[in-house]
């Protein structure tokens, strides 16, 4: 049974259709990302799960307890889940301990100190409950909003984009800790975020969002390596784009075919090479034909990786310009031509729409 279920939820604000008709189910200990653009629906499905907006159609359900829906709105306090906001939104009157002792309002003193110590403890906040807000960091302020969210012991944990307000190197660390956390605590979490990178980090299921509905879900590796759409292969980052026909099941790219079998023959399609998937190497000394090459155009080292513009040699009198991401250090002089192989499971054909 699942811990939260969502069953063809939607809700419009106005004209405005912020949510249509989506279903999504999350396990005990699963944590799973709602991904997607500004403005794409996953803010207000956390709300519509935690009680924050009144359901307007379908079903919100907690193992299998409907708790919105069905002429059923419970309020928020009353759905026994653990809400982190963008903002952490911690009390700056309270203590620490007093912020997390907070999400435990119907608790005996004793159950609420003894709670409160222990999801400060889960956390690494212990010695910081007499402290307040004003004099933490933004990472220990991240940590005490999880405490007050976990200290109820919930079975469903919602966090709202709880990374967004911390520096690059702080954030990479806090949200290693937060995912060790929440599968210790083996709630359903139900994670907001528009970084594709930060969602493959903490989920175990991606559910992708696009004007209010979801176009894929599954593990992170099943979005990244079998799209079901050119939207969702090119919401994972940098991507090369061409365009051609498909002729006899496979549709011609600078680098080789690539196979197209599922579409009609002479269909308009759209070519994604993720940058990745360009492998680079010098020209054979002895080859005579100008096939698979490419010049260098620029190169910029990104740290752990470099970026290597180019652009094809001889396609068709079209010299687009595209990129080769490469691991460590490889910087080859501008106009430089390189023999380029195509990896074709980081090479993806979609049917193309022709504007008239």
């Amino acid at each position: 049974m699942p811990a939260l279920e969502l069953a063809r939820v939607s809700h419009a604000y106005g004209s405005i259709q912020a949510v249509a008709d989506l279903s999504l189910e999350l396990a005990a200990g699963e944590v799973v990302c709602l991904l997607g653009p500004s403005g794409g629906g996953k803010t207000t499905v956390l709300r519509l799960a935690a009680g924050l907006e009144r359901l307007q159609s379908g079903q919100v359900l907690m193992e299998g307890r409907v708790v919105a829906g069905d002429g059923l709105d419970l309020a928020a306090e009353k759905r026994g889940v653990g809400l982190v906001f963008q903002d952490f939104a911690l009390f700056p009157h309270l203590s620490v301990a007093d912020n997390v002792a907070f999400g435990l309002g119907g608790a005996s003193s004793e159950r609420a100190k003894r709670r409160t110590g222990e999801a400060l403890r889960q956390v690494g906040m212990e010695a910081y409950g007499k402290a307040f807000p004003h004099t933490l960091s933004g990472g220990q302020q991240q940590r005490v909003a999880l405490a007050r969210a976990l200290a109820p012991e919930p079975r469903v944990v919602l966090l709202d984009e709880p990374f967004s307000g911390l520096d690059f190197r702080l954030r990479n660390q806090i949200r290693d800790d937060t995912l060790h956390i929440l599968k210790e605590s083996a709630a359903a979490t139900l994670l907001v975020t528009h970084d594709p990178e930060e969602a493959m980090f903490m989920a175990d299921r991606i559910a992708l969002m696009k004007d209010g509905r979801i176009v894929q879900v599954g593990r992170p590796v099943d979005l990244y390596c079998a799209p079901a759409s050119s939207f969702v292969a090119g919401f994972f980052g940098d991507i090369n784009r061409l365009e051609g026909f498909v002729k006899n099941g496979s549709v011609k790219t600078p680098f080789g075919v690539v196979l197209a079998q599922d579409l009609d023959n002479d269909a308009p399609v759209e070519i994604l090479i993720r940058p990745e998937a360009l492998r680079l190497a010098p020209p054979p000394a002895d080859s005579e034909k100008e096939e698979n090459l490419a010049r260098v155009m620029a190169s910029r080292m990104l740290g752990r990786t470099s970026l290597v513009h180019l652009a094809p040699v001889g396609w068709d009198g079209q010299e687009p310009h595209l990129h080769a991401r490469i691991p460590g250090r490889f910087l080859p002089p501008e106009g430089e031509v390189l023999q380029v192989s195509l990896d074709r499971s980081q090479t993806f054909v979609f049917p193309r729409q022709i504007v008239t």
